[in-house]
């Protein structure tokens, strides 16, 4: 097993924000293990910290946007990519603005300084997810798509397809992080001419530059278009060369917009939280589908961590809520009340107990001679514990309700009899946000798991 590692000593930079223009100083700081990658505005009082994972995602818009509690930092995806391939798994990273600076465009002046630093090898062991089955993440409207195959090491290779002229069908590859530095980090980030105009109007790319981009120009322009983009950005002249790029004489590779995408997709996988090994094949990837797969995958990987062991349940102890305090939360009533107290509750987790006796209403017909819970009514209860976790963050439970979405990957492993005590157990995948409640359930009766499942509700309130 690899160890977990962070920097030897912090790194300080400067530069400019790309959509805000803003003059940023950034400063990367060692971090204890398991202390994971986050973010810091030194700029407000009270100096937020936002974890550096797909779950606090917010936007995709020309650059991947963490926010939490209505603080937001963007544009993070060269420094993340940089940090997840030269293998920096804790670190602060303070920043006295929304935004991290862009640099050249590119990764590798972040690349440049990790390296000027080193690592610091740490006690604890690093977390890294075998990708077990081929994984296809789709957009069926836009036609990108990821695809994820299982390997005992993580590559990429990416193609990216703009139905342009100018740039063409592009591919890129990285079969090795460890040619992160020389292959990719490097490349700029591009935008198409015809795109500037409303990018501006939209009070974005305040801090882009010749510099720190390549400008891909596929119509003629003439001097006076030429004229008004040289005014855009504040330069004397541009100019146009028959290449069809503005003010860039030589790419770094001729697949250099290919290999910024495959940049980008590194960055925003990292956001997953954990390492991967798996080959991944992405087709016209972009901050979206590329977060989102992030997010799948992050709650893919929780789910299987989460070992079937069942709660301690002591009858002894005083529970949480009894039944009047379940009452006094849930809208349910009897005979479709089916959890009786709840022995714990934390931000994130609530466990629940169910006694099954042969007067459950449902053992008439289910079955005669035979009676066994069904299995929808073990989801049921399943979905009834998390309304506790869920409804517990509502300031007035009594005027909401949450209704399912979606129920996803359940699994019955045993009979659920009369005499059965259950104990349920609902984990947070996801933040509840805009009352969106992501939840993996397990069963169990006594030390085996009896069913488990992934439930999705909404909170509502109530008419």
């Amino acid at each position: 097993m690899q160890k977990q590692h962070t920097l030897k000593s912090e790194i300080r930079l400067e530069g400019k924000g790309l959509h805000t223009g803003l003059d940023v100083e950034l400063t990367i700081c060692p971090a204890h293990e398991n202390h994971g990658i986050k973010f810091q505005r030194v700029d407000l009082p009270e100096q937020p910290v936002i974890d550096a994972v797909a779950d606090n995602v917010t936007a995709t818009s020309r650059g991947t946007t963490l926010e939490k509690g209505g603080v937001k930092v963007t544009t993070i995806e060269h420094l993340m990519a940089s940090l997840w391939a030269l293998g920096v798994d804790n670190a602060l990273i303070k920043v006295n603005a929304p935004e991290v600076p862009i640099l050249d465009g590119s990764a590798i002046k972040y690349v440049d300084a990790i390296n000027s630093v080193g690592l610091q090898e740490q006690e604890a062991e690093c977390i890294c997810h075998t990708i077990k089955e081929k994984t296809v993440f789709r957009d069926e409207e836009s036609g990108k798509e990821i695809v994820i195959y299982p390997d005992d090491k993580f590559s990429v290779n990416v193609t990216i397809d703009f139905n342009s002229k100018v740039l063409n069908t592009q591919s890129a590859r990285l079969e090795s992080l460890d040619d992160f530095g020389t292959e990719i980090a490097p490349c700029r980030t591009f935008v198409f001419l015809h795109e500037l105009e409303a990018l501006f109007k939209n009070n974005l790319i305040k801090g882009g530059d010749f510099e720190n981009a390549i400008v891909i120009v596929e119509n003629t322009c003439d001097k006076n278009e030429l004229q008004h983009l040289a005014e855009l950005f504040n330069k004397p002249t541009v100019e146009r060369v028959p290449e069809g790029y503005l003010n860039n004489l030589q790419l770094r590779f001729i697949n250099e917009p290919a290999r910024h995408k495959l940049l980008d997709l590194i960055g925003d996988l990292s956001l997953i939280g954990f390492r991967i090994n798996g080959r991944v094949i992405a087709f016209k990837p972009g901050h979206q589908i590329n977060t989102e797969t992030a997010r799948e995958l992050r709650k893919t990987i929780k789910r299987e961590n989460l070992k079937p062991v069942a709660p301690k349940y002591d009858p002894n102890k005083p529970p949480q809520y009894d039944i009047k305090g379940i009452m006094d939360i849930l809208p349910h009533r009897p005979p479709f009340l089916l959890v009786d107290r709840i022995i714990q509750r934390t931000d994130d987790c609530v466990v629940g107990v169910k006694n099954v006796t042969m007067n459950e209403p449902f053992f008439v017909g289910h079955f005669p001679g035979e009676p066994v819970m069904p299995g929808v009514l073990q989801v049921e209860a399943m979905a009834q514990v998390g309304g506790i976790l869920a409804l517990g963050n509502v300031e007035d439970p009594k005027a909401y309700s949450t209704y399912f979405l979606k129920i996803d990957k359940v699994k019955f492993k045993r009979k659920v009899i009369p005499g059965d005590t259950l104990i349920f157990k609902l984990t947070l995948l996801e933040p509840i946000r805009r009352g969106i409640v992501v939840m993996f359930g397990q069963v169990f009766v006594g030390d085996q798991l009896a069913a488990e499942g992934e439930l999705t509700a909404q909170i509502v309130k109530n008419k």
